[in-house]
């Protein structure tokens, strides 16, 4: 593993694109309409964890793995969940808030175990990554309450847990934006009989993307906002969004034969049922966009994490700056 920068653990808060399941108690049998094995691996092609390899730190590893250990602690932690959501309610799994006081604590448990300026120093150098936002949006949309307005409470709520998370000592920060949930399998079955379905170019649903983009350049502002005010942290927004469409509309430049159906599912768009076991999945898994109903392959997630990196293929991934100026 090369050391790529000085940075020294990451940790991870988010759903299904930082967790495979393996951090949420009973996912198996709690996972209502999403995949049982929502990744193409054992969580090793996770975009955040490519990145990992990059920098030269061990994988996050699950928080409910971790026992308190102090050296579990000190090589990174995933606080994500596969369904979990930024605004809290009564199914949310590990909402962005309970992620965020596990972090706190974790934190904390950091200044008990190594002395305050050690822990400091600590935090200070390592990297917290936000990836949040497409449960919301999933189920808001089949509560058929899709709006600007809950567009602008997910991204105030996420600007108020990533000062809360800067006030506890973070100063580096990954916010990753949403991907086009307007062209997943699932959202492109859902829609094929309906008579109010509009499709843009590239045969998405126009309306779920166009929330989407509204969602992210909210949270782009956002993080511009916070590092003005905040001047002695660095974050950076990650446009998903803007990579993934250029895969769709050039799919085979990328080395990719289907951008539609999912590898890993059954029914319409492979998508009508999610990934219940890997045995249903497709023998080709990098030639699909998608793995399963909402959650791109591996192969897709390589050409992210390459941009978010050091801005190839897809320039200007991220902003203001790439991942790799970020951390050296």
């Amino acid at each position: 593993m090369s050391r790529g920068s000085s940075i020294t653990a990451m940790y991870l808060l988010g759903d299904s694109s930082v967790d495979c399941g393996l951090n949420a108690l009973f996912y198996p049998l709690l996972h209502r309409n999403f995949s049982i094995t929502p990744c193409d691996s054992d969580g090793t092609t996770l975009l955040p964890h490519l990145l990992a390899e990059k920098m030269g730190v061990p994988h996050s590893q699950p928080w409910y793995n971790q026992n308190g250990s102090i050296e579990a602690i000190l090589n990174g932690l995933s606080f994500g969940s596969p369904q979990a959501t930024i605004v809290s309610g009564g199914q949310s799994h590990q909402s962005l808030n309970q992620q965020l006081r596990q972090v706190l604590d974790t934190l904390q448990l950091l200044r008990l175990q190594l002395g305050l300026d050690t822990a400091r120093h600590f935090i200070q150098s390592s990297l917290f990554y936000f990836s949040f936002g497409e449960v919301d949006f999933i189920l808001d949309s089949s509560r058929g309450k899709n709006n600007v307005k809950f567009a602008q409470l997910l991204a105030s709520q996420m600007s108020v847990a990533i000062r809360n998370l800067h006030e506890a000592g973070a100063k580096k920060i990954v916010c990753m934006g949403i991907l086009p949930l307007g062209c997943t399998p699932r959202v492109l079955s859902q829609w094929r009989d309906s008579p109010a379905a509009v499709y843009d170019e590239q045969g998405c649903v126009k309306e779920m993307n166009e929330l989407v983009v509204n969602y992210n350049e909210l949270m782009e502002k956002q993080i511009v906002m916070l590092n003005a005010q905040l001047g002695d942290a660095r974050m950076v927004f990650c446009d998903a969004y803007k990579g993934m469409m250029e895969i769709i509309s050039n799919p085979r430049r990328y080395g990719f034969e289907e951008s539609r159906s999912a590898c890993c599912g059954l029914g319409s768009y492979n998508a009508s049922i999610g990934c219940v076991a890997k045995e249903i999945a497709c023998g080709r898994v990098r030639r699909h966009v998608w793995w399963d109903l909402y959650n791109p392959t591996g192969a897709v997630n390589s050409l992210l994490a390459n941009s978010a990196w050091r801005d190839r293929p897809f320039s200007n991934f991220c902003r203001p700056s790439t991942i790799g100026d970020l951390v050296k």
